[in-house]
């Protein structure tokens, strides 16, 4: 970490700037901040698919089950689904009797 890493706090780590903060408040120092333009590039980290009503409860409850959450368990399922065509399909392609 560069030598004062953190112009307000005078911190020398990141452990000091999060300490620094936890007992300070931004309005404290607003006048020492200055503008600044940055470029920010969202994606999304997950995809949504619809799942029919009565299948999402079959899911949610099977998960229960295992003490474990809804979306992990079909991300799971999903995984192994995906990694059993790979190994079985030597195109890789899906049919729609395997889906």
């Amino acid at each position: 970490m560069k030598k004062n890493k953190s112009s307000i706090s005078k911190a020398r780590s990141y452990a000091e700037i999060g300490e620094f903060w936890d007992e300070h408040d931004l309005s404290e120092f607003w006048k020492q901040t200055k503008k600044v333009k940055f470029d920010l590039v969202l994606e999304p980290e997950a995809t949504y698919y619809p799942v029919e009503k009565r299948l999402s409860e079959k899911i949610q409850l099977v998960a229960r089950k295992q003490g474990v959450p809804s979306d992990t368990l079909v991300n799971l399922w999903l995984k192994q689904k995906v990694k059993e065509q790979k190994s079985s399909r030597p195109s890789g392609k899906l049919s729609a009797k395997s889906v």
